[in-house]
């Protein structure tokens, strides 16, 4: 087990991406503290879920991605209930689908903050202990929207350009430190972020359900297949190996070959 007695901090991680790279840094025997909304009950047992199954600690924290205080709080949980934050994995993110002209601000402001900003926050309040333990594991849930854009989803494209943007600086000032970062680049994964923006796709391109799903979605992949969250969670997993400590500043494609094009 590569992260034994480690701790790893997963922001957007009570459903999907998040909770499946979750599951996988447990599995390597780091302690974990999972982030994010939903309901208690289903929180509570995905969180006993992975103290049962793979032996180690776990906790939640319901910190709000929009507000920089609760992220600083986030950090300092972790840090004050386990000794330390060794990996963090930046996967918050939400979506809105609309025109520029008639993308609403308050929806801006939001995905920017959720998708990018608390990157930046979560980063800023967990470096300065990688540093004096002279190791560490920053890495964030990019996008295929992080290379090329899409219409109609600004605020998203524009928040993953930022957080590649905001990966290769970090791994810049971290490099003589022990401390990697790096960004993973997924195309279509299905999760619920995925499905719930199929009906604003429908409505803004006028378009089927099923329409979206292989005219929209599947064909921006050549091998016409949605990526899946574990597929994700493993390249997380090898990234805090000690085979890839070389690995920094990068932007690793998942994406079907859909930036390939």
């Amino acid at each position: 087990m590569i992260l034994k007695s480690k701790t790893a901090v997963v922001t957007g991680s009570t459903s999907g991406i998040g909770l499946a790279i979750a599951r996988a840094l447990a599995a390597e025997g780091a302690n974990v503290l999972i982030n994010g909304f939903g309901k208690p009950e289903d929180i509570e047992k995905e969180r006993a879920a992975i103290e049962s199954e793979y032996g180690v600690k776990c906790i939640h924290s319901p910190a709000d991605m929009t507000k920089p205080d609760e992220i600083a709080a986030m950090i300092a949980l972790a840090e004050s209930t386990f000794g330390s934050v060794d990996v963090l994995m930046n996967n918050a993110g939400i979506q809105f689908v609309s025109p520029i002209e008639e993308f609403p601000i308050e929806k801006w402001d939001q995905i920017i903050a959720i998708n990018l900003s608390s990157a930046f926050h979560c980063m800023r309040a967990a470096i300065p202990g990688m540093k004096k333990r002279g190791w560490g594991r920053i890495i964030s849930t990019a996008s295929a929207h992080s290379l090329v854009a899409s219409p109609f989803k600004s605020a998203y494209v524009a928040a993953k350009h930022g957080i590649a943007g905001l990966t290769k600086t970090a791994a810049l000032e971290l490099a003589t430190h022990g401390v990697t970062v790096n960004c993973i680049s997924p195309g279509y994964v299905w999760t619920p972020l995925v499905e719930n923006q199929i009906p604003d796709t429908m409505k803004a391109r006028g378009l089927t359900r099923d329409q979206v799903i292989n005219d929209v979605l599947l064909d921006s992949q050549p091998t016409k297949q949605f990526v899946t969250v574990d597929e994700v969670a493993a390249i997380v997993v090898f990234l805090c190996g000690d085979a890839a400590k070389q690995i920094t500043g990068a932007n690793l494609s998942v994406d079907g070959g859909w930036t390939a094009e």
